[in-house]
C-alpha cells in the first residue's frame, strides 16, 4: 500500500500575503509602542486637564507668559510657540516625502528629505530648550504670600505690568550673602533674588502708582487688580520674592502649572530627542546605501511612524498648554 506524504512548505508569518494587517514585524512593533505611549501621554494630559479646571479661576494666562522671541525685545504672545509648532509639522511633511522617495528607491531624494527632517527636529528641540530657559529665568518677578499665592505688580494709570526693577528700592544692608570667607561655619546658600522682600515692599510704598494684582481672574478672564489701599494691605501677607519658575516657585502664578509644564513638555522633548537620534542614524544609513543593498527602505517608514507620533502628540500638548 502506497503511503502519501504531504509536504507543507514552511511559510514565514511576516512575509508574503500572510502578514498580519499587511504589516511587517518591525512595523507592528512600532504600532504597539505608539499605542502604549499614547496612553501614557493621554494620562498626563488628562491630569493637566483636571488641574486646569480645578483652578480655572486662577490659572496662568498663556498670552502673558509665552511672549518672547529670540533677538527681539517686546511682547509677542504665542508667536515663537507658533513658529516651533510650524517647524515640527513641516518636519513631518518632509518625513512623508522621505518615505515616499524610499518606496520609489530614490536614494538622493530620501537623503535630502531625511536631512530636512533632522534639521527641523533640531530647530524645534533647540527652541524648546530656549523657551525653558526663558521660563525659568522669568521677566518681572513677584512676591509669594504665606498661602503660596503669587502677587504681581502693575501701573495704576496705564495698567502695564511692572517688573520689580521698575520700583524696588536698594537697601545695601539687605544684600549680604553668607560667603565662605566669612568663617569656618559656612553653609551652602542658594542665590539670592535680585531684590529682597523689604526692598520690594519699600518700593511699593514709595510709589503711589504701583498696585497689586492677584492670581484670581475676574469676569473678563484677567488678573484681579487691587486698589492702592488693598495693595498695601496685601503686602503684609508676603513672605518672599520669586523670580522665574521652577518646581517649587512660579512667578507667573499657580505653581502646579510649572510642574506640569516642565514634566509634560520635558517628556515630549525627550521623545523628540530620541526621534532625532533615530533619524540621524537612518540618514547616514541612507547615505551609505544600506537600504539600497537591502532592496527596501522600510526602516525609513518605521522611524517615520515614530516621528509622526511625536508630532501629533505636540499638537495636543500645544492645545492644552498654550490655547486652552
Amino acid at each position: 500500500m502506497d503511503s502519501t506524504v504531504t509536504t507543507v512548505a514552511e511559510e514565514n508569518v511576516w512575509d508574503g500575503g500572510n502578514k498580519p494587517l499587511g504589516a511587517s514585524y518591525g512595523k507592528m512593533m512600532i504600532w504597539f509602542f505608539i499605542v502604549s505611549d499614547s496612553l501614557t501621554f493621554a494620562g498626563f494630559l488628562v491630569t493637566y486637564g483636571f488641574a486646569r479646571f480645578k483652578f480655572a479661576d486662577s490659572w496662568i494666562i498663556a498670552d502673558e507668559v509665552f511672549t518672547h522671541v529670540p533677538f527681539f525685545h517686546g511682547s509677542y504672545p504665542m508667536y515663537y510657540v507658533a513658529f516651533m509648532t510650524f517647524i515640527l509639522i513641516m518636519s513631518s511633511v518632509t518625513m512623508v516625502l522621505a518615505v515616499d522617495a524610499g518606496h520609489k528607491m530614490q536614494k538622493k531624494k530620501t537623503t535630502w528629505y531625511m536631512f530636512l527632517t533632522v534639521l527641523g527636529g533640531l530647530i524645534f528641540i533647540g527652541s524648546q530648550a530656549w523657551e525653558w530657559a526663558t521660563f525659568i529665568k522669568g521677566d518681572y518677578g513677584a512676591l509669594e504670600t504665606k498661602g503660596g499665592r503669587i502677587i504681581q505688580f502693575q501701573a495704576a494709570d496705564t495698567g502695564e505690568r511692572l517688573a520689580l526693577k521698575d520700583f524696588a528700592k536698594t537697601i545695601p544692608s539687605e544684600r549680604v550673602n553668607h560667603e565662605r570667607r566669612n568663617g569656618v561655619w559656612y553653609y551652602g546658600e542658594k542665590e539670592l533674588p535680585s531684590y529682597s522682600l523689604n526692598e520690594v515692599i519699600e518700593g511699593v510704598k514709595a510709589d503711589p502708582n504701583v498696585v497689586v494684582r492677584v492670581e484670581k481672574l475676574n469676569e473678563r478672564g484677567e488678573k484681579t487688580v487691587l486698589s492702592r489701599e488693598e495693595s498695601l494691605k496685601k503686602l503684609d501677607e508676603t513672605v518672599g520674592v520669586v523670580e522665574g519658575a521652577n518646581l517649587i516657585h512660579n512667578e507667573y502664578g499657580n505653581r502646579l502649572f510649572a510642574d506640569l509644564f516642565f514634566f509634560i513638555t520635558g517628556f515630549h522633548g525627550f521623545h523628540v530627542s530620541v526621534g532625532i537620534i533615530l533619524n540621524i542614524i537612518v540618514f547616514f544609513n541612507v547615505l551609505l546605501g544600506t537600504y539600497e543593498k537591502r532592496g527596501h527602505y522600510e526602516m525609513v517608514e518605521k522611524v517615520g511612524l515614530y516621528w509622526h507620533f511625536v508630532d501629533l502628540v505636540w499638537v495636543f500638548v500645544f492645545t492644552f498648554f498654550y490655547l486652552v
